[in-house]
């Protein structure tokens, strides 16, 4: 998968038949080459539908998840392996090609202690097991490092790579988040280029989860570490302008971080456009 992509949480959080449609007709409209599609509920989601929508539009898909509480990975491991597969299978279903995200833990995940090796040790005995049934569905598993406020365990790309290396097979990438990598690495380039060997996906976001370009991410940085390492996976733009209110405490947002559509996908999406085109990534487009 690579090039330029959508969270599907632009149009919709609701995977159904309406937010499907929406959603696809969405990244269609801007020349999109996927989306990302959030598996809150998996085994509601139907997958022939979403199939032959995102087969008549010719977009391809990634889906993405966190771990609800009773599956956290670090204290429920079996728990966490059976939620996984379920999500899996689903994805491969619809035809998607990785299920990423906060593949481990949750994003209220938090002991106020240190990680413990425990947890560490039951992280990596769940992602295995999900990463063999991944394989076996032809379907790539994607570990996201978040912010310290969300999870206590994978805040940093060396962490990723570090359970990515330790889980040890050839379709478990790490995925990285410029609104965590704002917080939690020690330059954004660093963190690109600590994960290089595994980076696959990038969520591209504003320090305020709004239009790229428009808060504090340092993005000339960003994108001279992806052109220097020649990445080529894929570019997501993730903005939760649409988010609805169930959703708000899950990523701690509590008011309107752009305008509307317009300013995330026509300001926004143009100006990573841009930079990747300034950058000479010419696979991704101007």
């Amino acid at each position: 998968m690579q090039g330029f992509g959508i969270h599907a949480s632009m149009w919709t959080m609701t995977w159904d038949h309406a937010g499907a449609e929406r959603a696809i007709a969405g990244a269609r409209k801007y020349q999109l080459g996927f989306i990302e599609i959030p598996l809150l509920d998996a085994p509601s989601v139907d997958a022939g539908y979403t199939r032959a929508l995102l087969e008549k539009n010719n977009i391809r898909a990634a889906c993405s998840l966190v771990l609800p509480e009773p599956a956290w990975a670090s204290r429920r491991p079996d728990a966490a392996i059976l939620h996984l597969e379920t999500a899996i299978d689903k994805a491969a279903e619809m035809g998607a090609e990785a299920l990423t995200g906060v593949t481990f833990g949750g994003t209220n995940e938090r002991t106020g202690s240190l990680p413990t090796q425990a947890e560490y040790d039951n992280l990596a005995r769940a992602l295995e097991a999900a990463a063999r049934r991944a394989k076996s569905r032809g379907i790539q598993l994607g570990i996201e490092a978040v912010n310290r406020y969300e999870n206590h365990l994978i805040n940093t790309a060396a962490q990723a790579v570090a359970l990515v290396e330790r889980i040890g097979m050839d379709n478990v990438f790490v995925h990285l988040d410029t609104f965590h990598m704002n917080m939690e690495e020690k330059g954004a380039a660093n963190g690109i280029l600590a994960a290089r060997d595994h980076l696959k996906y990038m969520h591209m976001s504003e320090s305020d989860r709004g239009a790229p370009g428009a808060g504090n991410v340092p993005w000339d940085s960003i994108f001279v570490a992806l052109s220097a390492i020649g990445f080529k996976g894929a570019l997501v733009l993730e903005s939760f302008v649409g988010m609805p209110k169930e959703m708000a405490g899950d990523i701690s947002t509590w008011r309107p971080v752009a305008r509307d559509e317009e300013e995330v996908m026509g300001d926004g999406l143009s100006f990573l456009r841009g930079k990747a085109a300034q950058y000479g990534m010419k696979d991704f487009g101007a």
